[in-house]
């Protein structure tokens, strides 16, 4: 990965300005290091970080400001002079051959545990290309759009897919949704493992996919779905009531955990539903779910903590 991206910075930089321009490994090694040393001291300005006051000596010592800057300017993963080409046919050819290596060490240099996480996740960019997202609801409403499969315990990325719109690889009559966590999870199936989903992934066939690879699915399921039987659909529930529902393989939990409130909770890991004693009555499919859900959204804050 460095090679290559020491290869095109160098390619670029000569083009455009200085034949004889040249950046070899340590030099990258350590440009890399001042950038993970920007977000962990959270200097606002990047002129801040060599100034007197606010200054880093780590950073002051490794390079000046003009080199860091000279650097950043030139920075490129591709041959630009084909990148033109190559991208008729892939969205992400700027970046896709050394973010292929960085997914590939990400899956091998890993051993998740037992549960993962898939949810979505909205990075800030406001960067002019065709797969740019716009979404209201996000803080940051403009950005570039990931499929995360998080291990829970430590939130590390056990893998991860860009968004880039329309796939043509993807077989007609599958759902986006489940294509998502098939191929998110291809790499650690058949382990026994569990995957937790929101109700944008969680169906029933998604649930028997997974399950006939050795794998369990927990994750709330839209109340819109058609596995979700008719009687259920009821709005004046009683508080903290609790709906168990089975089928081949999977439960159904139905809980109201408020008045007109309704939370469905589909699980291929809970052969039998239990509610605790206790004033909520709360069942412990949803009880999991709740511990469970997280590792992608922590993951996302900790990416926001650290950002230059």
């Amino acid at each position: 990965m460095l090679r290559s991206i020491q290869k095109w910075t160098i390619q670029h930089a000569q083009h455009t300005e200085h034949v004889d321009w040249f950046m070899a490994l340590p030099e990258l090694m350590a440009f890399i290091a001042i950038v993970i040393l920007r977000g962990l001291t959270k200097v606002p300005s990047l002129c801040d970080c060599w100034s007197a006051n606010l200054g880093n000596p780590q950073i002051i010592g490794t390079m000046s400001c003009d080199r860091f800057q000279d650097i950043m300017r030139h920075l490129h993963f591709d041959d630009r002079s084909t990148r033109s080409e190559r991208t008729k046919t892939d969205k992400f050819a700027a970046i896709s051959t050394v973010w292929g290596s960085f997914v590939t060490n990400s899956i091998t240099s890993y051993n998740p545990g037992r549960h993962i996480t898939v949810d979505g996740q909205l990075f800030p960019s406001k960067t002019h290309c065709c797969f740019l997202q716009y979404i209201a609801t996000k803080p940051d409403k403009f950005g570039v759009k990931f499929w995360v499969a998080c291990d829970l315990k430590s939130k590390y990325i056990c893998n991860v897919l860009p968004y880039l719109g329309k796939d043509p690889s993807r077989p007609s009559g599958e759902r986006l949704s489940e294509n998502v966590v098939m191929r998110l999870m291809d790499p650690f199936l058949d382990k026994g493992r569990n995957v937790t989903t929101d109700n944008f992934f969680t169906s029933l066939s998604l649930a028997q996919r997974l399950l006939s690879r050795k794998t369990t699915i927990l994750g709330t399921l839209n109340k819109i779905r058609r596995e979700i039987p008719q009687s259920t659909r009821q709005t004046d529930r009683d508080e903290f009531t609790t709906q168990v529902f089975s089928t081949t393989g999977a439960t159904l939990t139905v809980y109201a955990p408020k008045k007109k409130k309704t939370v469905y909770i589909l699980s291929s890991m809970h052969s039998e539903v239990q509610t605790e004693e206790t004033t909520k009555r709360k069942p412990n499919t949803v009880t999991l779910y709740n511990t469970t859900k997280c590792g992608v959204d922590v993951m996302d804050q900790m990416v926001r903590e650290y950002t230059v």
